[in-house]
């Protein structure tokens, strides 16, 4: 059996603010093509942790390795450039134009101009957003432009998509249909998903990682998670028996 091919890595990464360990020494391993799902209560430190992978935020100590290169201090456009795409909960949509130059602006970061064309109609089929291409973003529901905005990382073609809450504020149909975007997706592209809905996660996770007081709590497959007491306790309460 080969031994795993971890394209994200992190070892002893630390962030303080002040006298604040807000990430406190994590090491956490990523496989090529997981998708994996981070959790816990708030300010468990998994929004730094996401912020470090990212280029958001510089650590103040240990290391970040993708496919083996240190990028603990790179910027987050030259994280991009290396493969690693971001969907934060903030909207970066231009709400003003259609789905398909949202989506062919966000492609020419990374492709020249035919390339762009086709790479676009192709994740427009593959998404199922062909139907929505020709609207104003702007008369989007919410869901569709969470799903707009998935697409233009995806057209960049990155190696590791990293959402923050894509189900936020969205409907049990919404969900449902992220849910299944995000399985399509990760055909070609390993994830990571800070993600608080539990429901959701059932649905898109395997493996789980529980962040607590700034250290890895748990990692284990989704059932698993669901089922631990010490994770129910101190996140999960009544929703783990649901």
């Amino acid at each position: 059996m080969s031994a795993p091919d971890f394209i994200l890595e992190t070892r002893g990464l630390e962030r303080r603010f002040g006298g604040v360990r807000a990430v406190a020494g994590v090491d956490f391993k990523l496989e090529r093509g997981e998708l994996r799902c981070l959790i816990g209560p708030n300010g468990a430190g998994k929004s730094t942790f996401f912020k470090m992978l990212t280029g958001q935020m510089r650590p103040t100590s240990g290391q970040i390795l993708f496919e083996g290169r240190e990028i603990g201090g790179a910027q987050a456009h030259e994280i991009g450039r290396l493969g690693i795409g971001i969907k934060n909960q903030v909207p970066d949509v231009f709400d003003g134009l259609r789905v398909r130059e949202n989506l062919w602006l966000a492609a020419r970061f990374g492709h020249p101009a035919p390339r762009a064309d086709a790479v676009v109609t192709a994740v427009l089929e593959r998404l199922k957003l062909t139907s929505i291409s020709d609207r104003i973003v702007a008369e989007l529901a919410h869901g569709q432009r969470q799903w707009v905005e998935i697409a233009m990382v995806v057209v960049r073609e990155p190696k590791i998509i990293l959402l923050d809450e894509p189900s936020a504020g969205m409907s049990a149909e919404e969900t449902s249909r992220t849910a299944e975007l995000i399985r399509e997706v990760n055909r070609t592209a390993t994830i990571v998903v800070v993600e608080h809905d539990m429901v959701f996660i059932r649905q898109i996770a395997k493996k789980v990682t529980v962040f607590h007081q700034g250290r890895i709590l748990r990692e284990a497959e989704v059932e698993q998670i669901m089922r631990d007491p010490v994770v129910r306790d101190i996140y999960l309460g009544k929703q783990a028996a649901a």
